[in-house]
C-alpha cells in the first residue's frame, strides 16, 4: 500500500504540474490521468489527503491545484477589520489581503493564498482557499437587520452576521461575544451563535471588557496563583530577612507617583557629595517574593504586563502583591532591590552598586503637588499649608531632586535625543464608570524628575550585565528603517521645512527637525511623522542600545510589578549581587530564560498597547457622544484617501470623511494634502473648525465635518 500510495504522489504532481498548471484538476479527472482505474483508489485517497495536509496540493471547487505551479502558498489568517486582512506566510512575512479576498476567512484559520500585484510598498494577496478553519470568535453589537436579529461586528465585516441559534436572551443594542457555527465565502453569510453578553453598547465599560476578552487578556487569576499571592501578603517581611540585607529605613528616601496610583514600585534619595551626587532609586523587590517557575511567576511571564485603561487596571500580578506587601506604601517596611549611583557634578554616572535593602518610604509624593511646591518656591510664592505639612523634611530634597534632574536633562538634549512630545490624553470617570471629560495630561517638573532617575537606574542596570557578560534582557530601540527616513525628508521638505543633510540618520537630525518647528501650528504633526519615521522598542537578549535616548546601554529595570522584563532582569541580578553564582553558571541558568522573556515581553507589550489604546478610543468616542452637534476648532493631524482626521487641543481626534466635504473632485497627493480642480484645500496642519457628527462606542470611531 506504502509503495502504490508513493507512486501516486509522484504521479499527481507530474500530472498538476504538466496537465494542469495553474488551472487544477478535478478529483475524478485526476484519478484517471494518474491510471487509477487499476489500482486501489483508497491508496489515491491518502495521497491525496497527505499531499494537502503538507501544502503540496490544495482542492477548492475549481479542482486540486499544485501550489508549486499555481503560485500559491500556504498562510495563518492573522488579523481582519471591517474592509481588509492580515495573513502570515511559513517565514512570518505579513501580507495585506483585500477584503474582497479574504473568502470569509476568520483570524487563525489556515488558508492557501497568492500573491496579487500590490498597490502600495507592502506585499499584496488573496486567500483562494480555507484550509482549515480556526476557532472563531468576534464581539459587535446586537441589531435587527431586515427583521432578522443579528450581530454588527466590531472589526471583521461591514455587514450584519445573522444569529443562527438563539441559546442566550439578548436585546437589541447589546455587546456580545459570538462564535462562526457556519461559514460563508464572505463574512456577511456566516451564521452565528452569542456566546456571552457583556452588557449595554451603549457603554464604554461593556466595549472594554469585549476588548479584554477577544484579545485575551484575562481580568481573573487562577486559584492557584491566587493562593500563592495571599501566603507571600501572609508571611510578609520573614524574620531574618532584614539583616542580610542593607538597612536604609533612616534614610530619607520617599515615592513620587499619580494620585491614583495603588501599585507603587519605586522610590527615590539623593545626597550632595563633595564630588557629586548620590542618587538611590529603590525598586520593590519583587523577585523576593515572586520564585522562578512559581505558579506566580509562570502566569506574570504570560501576562507580562499590566494594562491599564480609563480609571482601571489588569494587574500582571495579584493585589496582595501589587498593592500589598510589593508595593513601596508609605511608612511601612518594605523589601527594596536599590541601585545607588554616584553621579559627576556634570550629571555623568561615575559608578554603581546594586543591593538587596529594607526601606520605609517617607510619604507618598504626589506629581500634581510636587509641582505646585516647586512652582511656589521658584516664583517666590508660600506654597498652601497642607502641601507644607505633607513634604515636612523633604522640601530640601525635592529642590535637590529638581537641581540634578535639569542637569541630566540637559545631557540628553546634548547627547542629540529627540524630545518629542507625543500628547497624552487624561480621562474623567464618574461614580457610574462614564467618561465625561477628556483632558490634556500635563507633564511638571516632578514628572521630568522620576523619568531621569529612573533612565539612570535602568543604563547602570545594562551596563553591569554588558560588563559581566551574563543573559539579560535588554530595552533595545534599533535604527529607523532607510525608506521611512527617506519619506519623513521629502515630506518635511515638502512642507517647507528644510532638514539637516546627512547620509546615515543619526538622533540628533531628528532632534533638529523637532526643533526647527517646535513653535510652528505644524509641531503636532511633525512629532507624529518623526514618530512614525522611527522603529519600535522592544525587549532583547542582545544589548543593541537605544536610538531614541541616544544610550549604548539600556533596560528596564525599574517597574518589576507591572512588568515581566524588569522581574526576569531583577532575578539575574540577583544572584549575581549575592555571588551566589559564577558568570559561567548564570550563562547556562538564563541563557534561554533572557532570550523567551525578550520574545514573549516584547509580543505582551504590543497587545498591552494596541488593548489600551482601543478601550481609550471608545470612552472618548462614550465622551464625545454627548457633544454630537457642536463645533470645535482643531489641526489637520493626517491626510488619507477617504478624508482628513482632526485633532482638538485636548488630543480628540475624529475623521472628517471625503464624502461630506463640499461639492468636487478632491485628489489625495499621497502624502499631506487634499486639492480641489488642482489647488490645495486641506493641508496637513491647517486649523479647520468642524462639527462633531457622530461618535460611535463600540469601535471609538468618532466624525467630523467641516463647518462652513
Amino acid at each position: 500500500m506504502a509503495d502504490i500510495k508513493d507512486i501516486y504522489k509522484h504521479r499527481i504532481r507530474a500530472q498538476l504540474m504538466t496537465q494542469a498548471g495553474k488551472k487544477g484538476l478535478s478529483y475524478k479527472r485526476l484519478y484517471a490521468q494518474c491510471k487509477g482505474r487499476k489500482q486501489s483508489p483508497d491508496a489515491f485517497a491518502k495521497a491525496v489527503a497527505e499531499m494537502k495536509r503538507d501544502g503540496v496540493i490544495f482542492e477548492n471547487k475549481s479542482g486540486i491545484f499544485l501550489c508549486e505551479a499555481a503560485g500559491f502558498f500556504p498562510a495563518t489568517v492573522s488579523r481582519i477589520n471591517k474592509t481588509f486582512g492580515f495573513i502570515e506566510d511559513e517565514t512570518g512575512r505579513e501580507i495585506f489581503i483585500p477584503g474582497k479576498f479574504l473568502l470569509g476567512s476568520m483570524p487563525g484559520d489556515k488558508v492557501m493564498a497568492r500573491l496579487i500585484p500590490s498597490k502600495g510598498e507592502s506585499p499584496e494577496g488573496q486567500v483562494v482557499s480555507i484550509t482549515e478553519e480556526g476557532f472563531s470568535e468576534f464581539v459587535g453589537t446586537v441589531q435587527k437587520s431586515n427583521g432578522r436579529i443579528c450581530i454588527l461586528p466590531d472589526t471583521i465585516s461591514r455587514e450584519p452576521i445573522e444569529i443562527a441559534e438563539l441559546k442566550i436572551p439578548v436585546r437589541v443594542g447589546d455587546k456580545v461575544l459570538a462564535e462562526i457555527i457556519r461559514g460563508g465565502e464572505k463574512h456577511s453569510e456566516h451564521r452565528a451563535r452569542v456566546t456571552d453578553i457583556f452588557g449595554d453598547s451603549g457603554k464604554a465599560s461593556s466595549s472594554a471588557d469585549a476588548i479584554l476578552y477577544i484579545n485575551g487578556i484575562e481580568t481573573e487569576f487562577p486559584y492557584a496563583v491566587l493562593d500563592e499571592a495571599r501566603q507571600a501578603e501572609h508571611k510578609g517581611i520573614p524574620q531574618g530577612e532584614i539583616s542580610k540585607r542593607l538597612d536604609l529605613r533612616d534614610e530619607i528616601i520617599f515615592t513620587i507617583d499619580g494620585a491614583d496610583t495603588k501599585d507603587i514600585d519605586d522610590a527615590v534619595s539623593l545626597s550632595k557629595t563633595p564630588d557629586g551626587w548620590q542618587l538611590g532609586v529603590h525598586i520593590a523587590d519583587v523577585s523576593f517574593y515572586v520564585k522562578a517557575g512559581s505558579e506566580l511567576d509562570k502566569d506574570a511571564m504570560l501576562r507580562g504586563t499590566s494594562v491599564y485603561y480609563a480609571d482601571k487596571v489588569v494587574p500582571m500580578l495579584p493585589k496582595e502583591l501589587s498593592n500589598g506587601i510589593c508595593s513601596l506604601n508609605p511608612n511601612e517596611d518594605r523589601l527594596a532591590f536599590s541601585c545607588i549611583m554616584k553621579i559627576s557634578p556634570e550629571g555623568e554616572l561615575v559608578s554603581y552598586k546594586f543591593s538587596k535593602t529594607v526601606i520605609r518610604s517617607r510619604v507618598k509624593g504626589v506629581y500634581s503637588e510636587i509641582n505646585q511646591l516647586l512652582d511656589c518656591i521658584k516664583n517666590g510664592a508660600e506654597p498652601p499649608a497642607e502641601i507644607l505639612e505633607k513634604y515636612d523634611g523633604l522640601t530640601d530634597s525635592i529642590l535637590l531632586m529638581d537641581e540634578l534632574a535639569a542637569i541630566l536633562t540637559e545631557n540628553k538634549l546634548r547627547r542629540g535625543a529627540p524630545q518629542i512630545d507625543t500628547p497624552e490624553c487624561k480621562l474623567i470617570i464618574d461614580e457610574n464608570g462614564i467618561c465625561t471629560d477628556v483632558r490634556k495630561r500635563e507633564r511638571g517638573r516632578s514628572e521630568l524628575i522620576i523619568e531621569e532617575f529612573m533612565l539612570m537606574a535602568n543604563t547602570s542596570a545594562a551596563r553591569l550585565a554588558k560588563e559581566k557578560g551574563i543573559p539579560f534582557v535588554y530595552r533595545v530601540h534599533e535604527d529607523p528603517a532607510p525608506e521611512k527616513v527617506r519619506e519623513l525628508v521629502e515630506t518635511v521638505s515638502q512642507m517647507g521645512i528644510k532638514p539637516p543633510h546627512f547620509t546615515n540618520v543619526k538622533p540628533k537630525h531628528l532632534a533638529e527637525i523637532l526643533e526647527k518647528t517646535k513653535d510652528s501650528p505644524l509641531a503636532p504633526v511633525i512629532n507624529n511623522m518623526v514618530l512614525r519615521s522611527m522603529a519600535k522598542a522592544k525587549y532583547s537578549d542582545e544589548p543593541l542600545g537605544h536610538f531614541g535616548l541616544v544610550l549604548a546601554d539600556y533596560s528596564h529595570f525599574t517597574s518589576p510589578i507591572r512588568r515581566y522584563p524588569d522581574l526576569a532582569i531583577h532575578r539575574i541580578l540577583t544572584d549575581l549581587c549575592y555571588n551566589k553564582e559564577t558568570e559561567k553558571y548564570l550563562t547556562k541558568r538564563y541563557g534561554g530564560f533572557a532570550a523567551e522573556a525578550a520574545r514573549s515581553s516584547s509580543e505582551c507589550e504590543l497587545v498591552a498597547m494596541r488593548v489600551e489604546r482601543d478601550c481609550e478610543d471608545c470612552y472618548i468616542a462614550e465622551y464625545m457622544s454627548s457633544r454630537v452637534g457642536e463645533s470645535f476648532e482643531g489641526i489637520i493631524s493626517s491626510i488619507r484617501e477617504f478624508g482628513f482626521f482632526v485633532e482638538l487641543p485636548n488630543t480628540v481626534e475624529g475623521l472628517v470623511r471625503i464624502e461630506t466635504l463640499p461639492d468636487g473632485q478632491y485628489e489625495f497627493d499621497g502624502k499631506f494634502t487634499l486639492t480641489r480642480f488642482g489647488k490645495p484645500v486641506y493641508r496637513v496642519g491647517d486649523r479647520v473648525k468642524v462639527t462633531c457628527t457622530a461618535a460611535n462606542i463600540s469601535t471609538g470611531q468618532i466624525d467630523f465635518s467641516v463647518k462652513s
